[in-house]
């Protein structure tokens, strides 16, 4: 059983504020940054610290490739950005394909060998040509074609025992606002929204992560909050069975509800399965001081690397692929 709440740390190491806070019963998983990374003995070192505290406990990280990628330097393969995956499929559908597996892959590998536990990847949005937060994280403009690309890089990521989580749902790549400093607002009739939704169950995620962004024409909450979304549609319409993780509840477009508590509580009441707060020590401890008994969740417990052996000269093959394509850009 995993609690519901992930939540980041501060640096480098753990300092003390980190360990109570891992230590709340509320705690369930921990998500990384850039700024907890110097190296890739560094990075392991504190994984296993994490772990030391809580063994039942979710490692996660932000890892996409392209401009989303923590972890860069000693060693570690740059990702190209998804986009350009979408570009060779336009003039090479089957080595584009076959590209997006290797990404999938090699990007995998490399966070199992540190012990991350997930990436919250593959990106599933359309590219519309309108949002800057999106942008090149998107696939490509077409649905059927985000499809075929994200579910190979999600057959590559599975081949290291690794889960992958799809977002935004139901699509964040056609509102110009970032969620990240901004409450978006996608005026659409749910007609209009299909195809960006039912991508989501064209590809085989294990979890899914909703975005912060209000669609009025289904229902007046934020995705993250609807249980219209992620009740009706996702679960019963769509028929996922996987995880939910909600965005960053510290974002802009979280705060629909004021108070950080209330967040917690209505993103856990209408869907989520696990909730993020990051980057705001207050809010984090507000809700952790807050003494409330969550449910903890079992379904959370599938999500954990299950850490594949994959020789090392299988590696260096699906690596070399990367850096000749990357060369040839």
């Amino acid at each position: 059983m995993i609690a519901p709440i992930m939540i980041d740390v501060l640096g480098l190491e753990l300092t003390h504020s980190d360990i109570k806070r891992i230590q709340n019963n509320a705690v369930g998983g921990v998500i990384l940054f850039t700024r907890n990374y110097k190296s890739k003995t560094q990075v392991r070192k504190l994984i296993k610290d994490i772990r030391n505290i809580k063994d039942n406990l979710l490692i996660a990280v932000d890892h996409e490739g392209g401009r989303v990628q923590r972890f860069k330097g000693d060693g570690w393969t740059h990702i190209p950005a998804m986009a350009k995956l979408g570009e060779l499929y336009d003039n090479n559908s089957n080595k584009a394909v076959e590209m997006a597996k290797t990404c999938g892959f090699v990007l995998a590998y490399e966070l199992a060998e540190i012990d991350v536990d997930f990436s919250f990847t593959p990106v599933l949005d359309v590219d519309y040509g309108s949002s800057s937060v999106i942008g090149d994280r998107a696939f490509h403009k077409s649905p059927q074609v985000i499809a075929k690309l994200s579910q190979a890089f999600v057959d590559g990521v599975n081949q290291v025992g690794m889960k992958t989580v799809g977002k935004h749902f139901p699509g964040h790549g056609f509102v110009v606002a970032d969620s990240h400093i901004a409450q978006p607002i996608d005026t659409r009739e749910i007609s209009e929204l299909e195809k960006d939704f039912e991508v989501f169950s064209k590809v085989s995620i294990d979890a899914i992560m909703p975005a912060h962004i209000i669609f009025p024409k289904v229902d007046d909450k934020p995705a993250c909050f609807s249980s219209v979304w992620l009740k009706n549609i996702l679960r019963n319409q769509l028929k996922f069975k996987g995880c939910v993780f909600s965005d960053d509840l510290s974002m802009q477009g979280a705060l629909f509800y004021k108070d950080i508590n209330q967040r917690v509580d209505e993103a856990l009441k209408n869907g989520c399965d696990m909730v993020l707060i990051c980057n705001n020590e207050k809010m984090v401890d507000e809700v952790l001081n807050n003494k409330k008994e969550y449910q903890k969740n079992d379904n959370l417990l599938e999500m954990r690397l299950k850490n594949n052996k994959i020789s090392v000269n299988l590696f260096d093959k699906e690596r070399k692929k990367i850096k000749e394509f990357k060369n040839g850009i």
